[in-house]
């Protein structure tokens, strides 16, 4: 909401600098974000009058003019403008002046003559012709009001307004309006605000008697106002309207749709102007739409309604949307002779539903979906009626169909003098909570506040001690130390999150955040074959694009794409990380969030025994042990020869491999990639939250070496689990530290080495123990296929 100051005079006297008024008007709880002085970067630009034109001695296409810019003596300006007569009051940039967009204008010679600076058009001083539609839009813009010579042209044109732009929030629709604004800077500075009461004097004759209104939907429609006008005059608004309408953003068009929008921009009510000939059968219909009805609106777009849409309606269908915009035919037109007045209150839900389906989102809609008063529809066609008679713009005929289905029940709120003090953590009189209430237009019976229908954000004491808190200033509220014991802890959820992060972190790999939001193409991308059950994902009904319309049901296109894009910047190599859900589609309304730990790298110092290491050391730290890794060479993502799975119990806790290269080519990465994505609710299930302590071993262990002659498909895994089944408890540890394959072992086999630890806790082993433990290890393997090199 944009705030014109000299508007805001009309209603409050502030004596304060822009800084200042701004500064105070935020800490009074009304956020600015800015503000800005019309004409700022026009300087050195004043008023003059052509006193001569002479043709320039050697150019066809220029003329030389003497200018008197009010300093006694004439100036010389060489222009090649051709609107320009003997007596013309123009705009004057003199030498070392500024126009807007930083154009500098100085002193020079013009085909041997000398220009003493440069005669101005509407363009150059950031002006239209619809902010002066009595210039010229190409030519010198040649004034036609009362200045002075030498003034400055922003004094002199108006375009030293400040304006000062709010962000105002949802719940506070009266804040949209100057009145608005007005009220909150008059309470903020504790003086006196000047409503006006609009007096319209009207003809004879009663508007009911012209004009029928039905409400087919209260619920939807509080409340319908109409005035009319005859004998309307359509014309270029009053300089000081347009002014106005300018610095609040909005373009002057004429005389009766400037008054709907100027009534819009003080009162905070939009209203509408009917063509009351284009009114079939004179009677208008609120009502919603019959599936399958059209209506093309003011921006010419043929738009197809539903039942679910509000509309104003004639005999013959709709004429408008409700609350968004009127129809082709609604318009005010050239031979426009009477005129109909809309205001009304519209249901906010409806309106914003409305204009979302519409994809027609407007100053209208925008305002009317945050909940307007219907208390507010009469004052605002009033003040209508008044500026047509203001303007002589047409005579408004007596009367007013009003169908009113608003609540006229007053919301009352007891005034708890001590609760609100205990609340904010001050102290201060009754009186003085009732002066701040009485600011913003609270009125008290006895204990009662009774809120004004403008401000449906007060409902409770919490909301009424908000207004004193910010009237008294939150500045001056002594700082408190918290009430009670807040016992914050995290829960093992996040504790379990918190350690995978910070264990990754360590390892040397950067954490990212991707979009749960992705393109269906991106399961092509990864290879998915057209039946699985990926593909079948939650698809979101109002995407922003095709790239982000469904919800992923897996999270390794996110972060190929994220890999993708470090590979495309040039960057050596990236090793990243990231926990983030899944959507898997049920029966349930919700989609099942399921959250994994997805892991991607490439670059020369990372191959698959990296990957594999980051996932094993996590595992470790999650206290997860006797994990079975198993080759997997169906998975269309990964390579054939190079994925395994992770599983423990019978549970697959995630997928670790390098990418398969026709994937890669897909996402135009040029080097090995390798990715895992790990199940978290499985680590989450399956991690060690309690450890034991053991203490080192005080009987010394014994060990043993051995090699074993197998076929070349045989597991190594499955060998590891043999032997630690056969060999008992005394062992203690077992790892593999050689595989060979060459001349001394036949064709289709490998030999394995072990190194096998054997302790006691309690005693020292025997070598009877520890041999008997070897034998049934060798047997475990012969049963296996693997025998003892000799």
């Amino acid at each position: 909401m944009n705030l014109s100051m000299r508007w805001l005079s009309d209603f409050v006297d502030i004596d304060a600098k822009p800084h200042d008024f701004c500064e105070a008007i935020t800490l009074s709880g009304s956020k600015v974000e800015g503000y800005t002085v019309e004409g700022s970067e026009i300087s050195n630009v004043i008023v003059g009058k052509i006193l001569s034109i002479e043709k320039h001695p050697d150019a066809d296409k220029l003329v030389v003019c003497q200018v008197d810019v009010g300093s006694g003596e004439p100036i010389q300006i060489v222009t090649g403008a051709t609107n320009l007569t003997v007596g013309d009051v123009v705009p004057v940039a003199m030498d070392n002046s500024t126009l807007p967009g930083g154009k500098k204008i100085r002193k020079g010679k013009l085909r041997g003559v000398v220009s003493n600076g440069m005669l101005c058009s509407l363009g150059e001083l950031g002006l239209t012709v619809h902010d002066f539609p009595n210039a010229i839009e190409d030519g010198i813009m040649v004034i036609d009001e009362d200045v002075k010579l030498g003034q400055d042209i922003r004094e002199a044109l108006g375009l030293n307004d400040t304006c000062v732009e709010f962000e105002i929030t949802s719940n506070r629709p009266d804040c949209f309006s100057i009145i608005g604004l007005a009220r909150e800077a008059a309470a903020t500075y504790n003086l006196p605000l000047k409503l006006h009461t609009p007096v319209v004097k009207g003809t004879d004759g009663d508007v009911n008697d012209l004009l029928q209104v039905e409400v087919k939907n209260p619920e939807l429609c509080m409340r319908y106002i109409a005035r009319m006008v005859k004998n309307v005059k359509i014309e270029p608004s009053p300089r000081w309207m347009r002014e106005r309408l300018r610095a609040c953003g909005v373009r002057p068009i004429n005389n009766i749709v400037d008054i709907t929008n100027y009534v819009m921009l003080e009162y905070g009510q939009p209203m509408h102007a009917f063509d009351y000939k284009y009114v079939n059968g004179h009677k208008i219909t609120v009502r919603t739409a019959k599936n399958g009805e059209k209506i093309t609106t003011l921006d010419d777009v043929e738009r197809n309604l539903d039942e679910s849409m509000l509309v104003i309606a004639d005999e013959k269908g709709p004429v408008a949307v409700a609350g968004v915009m009127g129809g082709e035919f609604s318009s005010i037109m050239d031979d426009t002779d009477t005129i109909v007045f809309e205001s009304a209150c519209f249901n906010g839900p409806s309106v914003r539903l409305t204009s979302k389906k519409l994809g027609l989102r407007t100053e209208s809609s925008g305002r009317y979906e945050k909940g307007l008063d219907p208390n507010n529809t009469k004052p605002a066609v009033d003040r209508a009626c008044e500026l047509i008679e203001m303007l002589g713009a047409g005579e408004v005929i007596g009367g007013y169909v009003d169908v009113d289905n608003s609540d006229k029940a007053q919301r009352r709120i007891k005034l708890d003098v001590d609760w609100t003090n205990r609340f904010l953590g001050i102290d201060i009189p009754r009186e003085q909570m009732v002066d701040y209430l009485e600011r913003v237009g609270c009125v008290m019976d006895g204990d009662d506040i009774i809120v004004p229908s403008s401000r449906p954000d007060l409902e409770h004491k919490a909301d009424i001690s908000e207004e004193i808190a910010r009237f008294y200033g939150y500045d001056k509220i002594p700082v408190t130390a918290i009430r009670g014991t807040a016992q914050g802890h995290l829960t093992e959820q996040q504790k379990f999150e918190r350690t995978v992060s910070n264990t990754l972190l360590s390892q040397g790999l950067y954490e990212i955040m991707t979009y749960s939001f992705i393109s269906p193409k991106y399961y092509d991308k990864i290879r998915l074959p057209e039946d699985s059950p990926l593909r079948k994902c939650v698809t979101i009904q109002n995407p922003l694009g095709e790239d982000t319309s469904v919800m992923r049901t897996t999270t390794l296109p996110s972060m190929l794409e994220i890999l993708a894009k470090n590979y495309n910047n040039r960057n050596e190599s990236a090793a990243l990380f990231e926990l983030s859900p899944e959507y898997i589609p049920t029966e349930n309304p919700l989609p099942d969030e399921n959250v994994q730990v997805t892991l991607g790298m490439y670059g020369e110092q990372y191959d698959f025994y990296s990957l594999k290491g980051v996932v094993e050391a996590l595992l470790d730290v999650l206290g997860i042990a006797d994990y079975d890794v198993s080759a997997v060479s169906d998975n269309p993502t990964f390579h054939p020869g190079r994925c395994a799975c992770i599983s423990k119990d019978g549970r697959d806790i995630g997928t670790i491999g390098e990418i398969h290269p026709l994937v890669l080519q897909n996402y135009g990465i040029n080097t090995k990639v390798y990715a895992a994505k790990l199940d978290a609710s499985a680590l989450f299930d399956l991690r060690c939250v309690s450890k034991e302590y053991k203490p080192l071993p005080k009987y010394p262990a014994t060990a043993r070496d051995i090699a074993v002659l197998c076929d070349d498909a045989l597991p190594v895994l499955d060998m590891k689990k043999a032997i630690q089944k056969a060999a008992g408890p005394i062992l203690e540890r077992v790892s593999l530290f050689d595989v060979y394959k060459g001349q001394q072992v036949p064709d289709g086999k490998k030999s394995v080495a072990w190194s096998l630890s054997f302790r006691a806790p309690d005693r020292t082993l025997t070598d009877e123990e520890t041999d008997g433990a070897m034998k049934k290890v060798l047997k475990a393997l012969d049963e296996m296929g693997a025998v003892l090199r000799s």
